[in-house]
Parts: structure tokens; C-alpha cells; sequence
């Protein structure tokens, strides 16, 4: 998956950029809470990477991986 795919994805979850450093995009959400996330603008996200992102995610927003992954469609 590419950054920008996920970047994409998490918009759906109230996730927008609120800045960036060279290849890598901060997101930040203030459903359930402020959560923040940094997302490698890489193609693709290396597997370990694109896992954690997706853990921290499904946390903050209380719901399991697999929740996540059919929420956002992925």
C-alpha cells in the first residue's frame, strides 16, 4: 500500500494533514479524542510500518485491526 492510499483511507476516520517533512505526513484526528499519526509518503509502506500505523489507529478509535480494515475499506 502506498502512503498516499493510506492517507486517503484514514480521511474517512476525520484524519487530515496537519503538516509534513520531507516523506512524512503528520495526520491528526479529533474523533474519540486527539490522535495523531505519522504516515511514510513511501510506495510501498513496508509491511511492519503500514502494521503499527494501523494497530495505533484501531486502538485509538477502540475497534479491532480487522474493524479498521473493512471500515476503510482496505
Amino acid at each position: 500500500m502506498r502512503g498516499a492510499d493510506l492517507q486517503r483511507a484514514l480521511q474517512k476516520l476525520g484524519y487530515t494533514a496537519t503538516r509534513q517533512r520531507g516523506s512524512h505526513l503528520r495526520v491528526t484526528t479529533h474523533l474519540s479524542g486527539e490522535h495523531h499519526e505519522v504516515i511514510p509518503l513511501h510506495n510501498p509502506i513496508k509491511t511492519k510500518t503500514l502494521s503499527g500505523i494501523l494497530k495505533s489507529v484501531a486502538t485509538h478509535h477502540e475497534i479491532s485491526v480487522q474493524e479498521l480494515l473493512e471500515l476503510l475499506d482496505l
